[in-house]
């Protein structure tokens, strides 16, 4: 095997060998990887916290080699807030879905970006609840079906999606803001280099850091495994572009 392809396929130590429960073609793992690898590379993995919201992506708590603490749903900034102003030097982020982040705990990240909290927030949005099966969330995107949208998310019944991005960017205790991808190769390599701004964010105490990763839930979506990254393409990114939205100077 080539060093190339050795690199590829090297496992981040922070990151466990055991079988995980999330399905086949999910972009979860692939943000967490890339996250974890993030942590490695800066030498923090004794340094680290994270809080975890409720949903798919709770499973890792036991594969991540780093301390983690469970949230009831949507309390983690919250939980966050009380950990670093106790423990300032430590790193610490929450790991939530945007069923839990933005549908059921959006009170708590707004008042956390607004307050400048030190922290930063991560939200691995697929646009459903996935742990539930596939049902409507806060970001799921006008005329996708869900199993409590049948017909497709009317926005004269159910709204339009909520972008928390754009949301937050202004406030004034906001640092850093993002949003990422992982259903493409080019993606994660964009998404590390973003998870890794906004924890440089908090480790030089700039304030309150944000990224917003869109990954793929083809069983919540309804479609086939191989089709995930494609209707991702198609459904998702038009309304959740990626890009850094707000950056501190210097950084």
């Amino acid at each position: 095997m080539s060093t190339d392809m050795q690199r590829v396929f090297t496992r981040s130590p922070l990151l466990g060998t055991n079988t995980h429960s999330l399905c086949p073609g999910c972009g979860e793992p692939s943000a967490i990887r890339v996250l974890m690898e993030n942590i490695e590379e800066m030498e923090e993995r004794e340094n680290t916290v994270c809080v975890l919201g409720i949903g798919c992506y709770t499973a890792f708590a036991a594969l991540m080699e780093i301390d983690c603490q469970q949230a009831m749903h949507g309390r983690a900034p919250a939980q966050a807030t009380g950990i670093k102003r106790v423990l300032p030097d430590r790193l610490v982020f929450t790991l939530q879905g945007d069923g839990d982040m933005v549908t059921e705990g959006i009170q708590e990240v707004i008042h956390a970006a607004a307050r400048g909290e030190n922290i930063t927030a991560i939200c691995l949005n697929n646009a459903a609840f996935g742990e539930t099966g596939g049902h409507m969330t806060a970001t799921s995107v006008v005329g996708q079906k869900t199993k409590s949208t049948l017909g497709g998310r009317d926005p004269k019944i159910h709204g339009h999606p909520i972008r928390l991005p754009e949301m937050l960017k202004d406030f004034d205790g906001v640092a850093y803001i993002a949003r990422g991808t992982v259903h493409t190769p080019v993606g994660v390599k964009k998404t590390k280099k973003l998870l890794r701004a906004a924890l440089e964010t908090q480790r030089q105490g700039l304030g309150f850091s944000l990224v917003e990763i869109v990954t793929m839930c083809p069983t919540g979506w309804f479609v086939p495994t191989a089709d995930g990254p494609r209707f991702q393409e198609e459904n998702l990114l038009p309304i959740f572009p990626v890009g850094e939205l707000k950056r501190p100077p210097g950084l």
